[in-house]
């Protein structure tokens, strides 16, 4: 698991793993830093069809080495935000979902400031989403974590949200 305490993007995040013969967390990673763009983006492709229009033409662009960053990027998937965070926070690039999906206070906040005590970032596809207030104790958002530069790449891309007509908690 990774752990952070400490300011953002300075040594704020480490890496313990779970050691089974004493059933210990050892320290494993003592300064976790998420490189500034990476290979990989990660999201769901199957929705591709209900994907908004600044969301398409990044992955198109992504996959062809044509965006401002000139990273040619790949899918990496697997389904689970932890697992692909997680390798995000390693390899760079970023993970996400463009449906408001994810509760702002218990799954996306922390998330994002373990992104930003490791360098990266984590926005809504707007803004920050260490920046939003919460309006209420369940609030979704849509969520993209990972490397700063493209995470700010993506937002500049703009209509990267696939905001719900309805998403009751």
């Amino acid at each position: 698991f990774v752990l952070s305490l400490g300011p953002s993007g300075r040594d704020g995040a480490a890496i313990f793993t779970l050691y089974p013969p004493t059933n210990t967390f050892l320290l494993t990673q003592e300064s976790l830093m998420c490189p500034k763009n990476g290979p990989y983006y990660s999201l769901n492709d199957a929705r591709e069809p209900d994907w908004p229009d600044g969301l398409s033409r990044w992955i198109y662009d992504a996959k062809r080495g044509n965006t401002p960053s000139k990273t040619v990027f790949s899918a990496r998937y697997v389904c689970s935000l932890v697992a692909d965070v997680h390798r995000t926070f390693l390899k760079g690039g970023w993970a996400g979902n463009p449906r408001p999906h994810l509760r702002l206070l218990y799954e996306a906040a922390p998330l994002s400031h373990v992104a930003e005590a490791c360098a990266g970032r984590g926005s809504d596809g707007v803004r920050r989403i260490l920046d939003i207030v919460p309006g209420g104790l369940h609030d979704r958002v849509p969520v993209f974590i990972g490397s700063e530069v493209d995470v700010i790449e993506l937002e500049e891309y703009g209509d990267v949200q696939q905001l719900a007509k309805s998403y009751d908690a």
